[in-house]
């Protein structure tokens, strides 16, 4: 696995090699045009200057032994003269057609001027070449027609060694690689000081993290980094070990309720079979003996099928399957089946319900909240008492209201009647068979389906529990 410092140090090492890379080839390549441009504009100058000298004095030509060294320069500063006799030992003289008419003492034998470029020359254009010898530096040479801009009497070469300019660019270069070097050799330890002090807060973190072996997580990070990037990651890290203390805090005290729920019947199991096996019964006495233990296997079983139901919802794959539903014909299905448990209890249990467009619901799941919620309504609704259900749209929302008759909630209950195994009246539930899970469970399946309950209760007047389902069209 790649180190994350080493990956800074490396990107930022890669970065600067790369900008001096461009730096460098621009350097170099600007400083090589403006030095080649300036020993062309001199070169050209002379040579112009000795042209125009030759194109007014002809005779100074008249023999090849020659040197032109006392022509008249007229007002000509005295360094220029030194510079325009210097130059002119580095002359050639042509005629139109390239033949050799006449030379400076100081020039060596070259390859003659292309063809191409002399039928530039007779155009009356000035051409540059560059002329390279075997163990000698390059030789910058001009050629210009004499005069210009028509017809040529001669064409004049004029030429310049380039090895001030070869050793300049050396020296440039030298200095480039130099500067690049120590460059770099700077990036590469400030990498390594930036790399350290910017994980200074992740190391914080990490050894935070690693001093975290369990419970409680109260303690919060206190961290100050250097860089603002960092303050959200702290806080992220403090806001899970919050959640991490609510989860745990949350699952231990399930965890203590589902083993209290459990000790119960299982006492009652054990004490009834103790007594039993004491002394020899009649059949009556095992028979109600069994019934008994048979309550306590029911109630265990209800409450452990309701554990697994809520495992299902806390686990990762979804406990719902979603398809288009209607609600309508489920709803009064359920009515009809629940309709003799209301007589039973000598309860007036009706449906009053609306069109209502579709929703993405699982039928199963939606059947056992609303047998849940009707199962409480008829359960706290004393006989003579009613139950009505009511179905209609409510903020392009599905409604279904479970109303009861019933005594009511007091309002300090109301708040914590999703919470897991809490009852409004212990005693009551225990002995009516409730698991005190029924309204999370349905809290969750509301939650599965995007939708939400809530509960409206006065005492002495009942309680509404209001299941809100998003329509089909409204969903994501």
């Amino acid at each position: 696995m790649k180190s994350f410092r080493s990956q800074i140090r490396h990107s930022a090492l890669a970065l600067v090699i790369g900008l001096l890379t461009v730096f460098t080839v621009l350097v170099y390549w600007g400083f090589e045009r403006a030095l080649n441009q300036y020993v062309d504009s001199r070169l050209v100058d002379l040579a112009r200057t000795l042209g125009k000298l030759i194109d007014d004095q002809p005779n100074l030509l008249q023999t090849s032994q020659q040197e032109i060294s006392n022509f008249d320069l007229g007002k000509t500063s005295k360094e220029r003269q030194r510079t325009l006799r210097e130059a002119s030992h580095f002359i050639l003289v042509l005629s139109p057609d390239g033949t050799l008419i006449w030379k400076g003492s100081a020039v060596i034998d070259r390859p003659l001027i292309t063809d191409i470029l002399l039928a530039k020359v007779q155009e009356g254009q000035v051409v540059y070449d560059t002329v390279h010898s075997l163990n000698e530096p390059p030789v910058r040479r001009v050629s210009i027609p004499v005069p210009e801009h028509k017809g040529p009497h001669y064409i004049l070469q004029a030429e310049t060694s380039l090895r001030f300019s070869q050793e300049a660019l050396s020296s440039l270069l030298l200095l480039l690689a130099v500067f690049s070097g120590i460059t770099i050799a700077l990036a590469w330890l400030g990498s390594n000081w930036i790399g350290r002090k910017a994980l200074s807060s992740v190391k914080i973190l990490s050894s935070t993290a690693e001093n975290i072996s369990g419970p409680p997580f109260r303690t919060p990070l206190i961290l100050n980094p250097p860089y603002q990037e960092f303050m959200p990651l702290t806080k992220a890290f403090n806001g899970m070990l919050e959640r991490l203390q609510k989860n745990f805090e949350e699952q231990r005290h399930f965890v203590d309720y589902a083993a209290h729920e459990m000790r119960t019947p299982l006492t009652v199991l054990q004490g009834n079979i103790e007594v039993t096996l004491q002394k020899a019964r009649t059949v009556e006495e095992y028979r109600d003996a069994l019934l008994t233990n048979l309550e306590q296997v029911e109630r265990l079983v209800m409450l452990t099928r309701s554990l697994l139901i809520l495992a299902k919802f806390s686990g990762d794959h979804s406990a719902v399957q979603l398809v288009p539903l209607e609600l309508e014909p489920i709803l009064q299905d359920l009515i009809n089946d629940l309709m003799v448990l209301a007589e039973d209890q000598q309860i007036l249990l009706t449906l009053e319900s609306q069109p209502v467009p579709s929703v993405l619901g699982d039928a199963d799941r939606l059947k056992q909240l609303l047998i849940n919620l009707l199962d409480n309504a008829i359960r706290y609704t004393p006989p003579g008492g009613t139950v009505v259900v009511r179905m209609d749209i409510k903020e392009q929302n599905v409604a279904i209201a479970v109303e009861d008759s019933g005594h009511g909630i007091e309002p300090k209950h109301l708040p914590h009647l999703f919470d897991r195994f809490y009852r409004t009246d212990s005693s009551r539930v225990r002995n009516s068979g409730g698991t005190g899970l029924g309204l999370l469970i349905v809290k969750e399946i509301a939650a599965a389906h995007h939708g939400t309950v809530t509960v409206h209760s006065e005492v002495g007047k009942g309680s509404v529990f209001t299941l809100l389902l998003p329509i089909l069209k409204d969903l994501p």
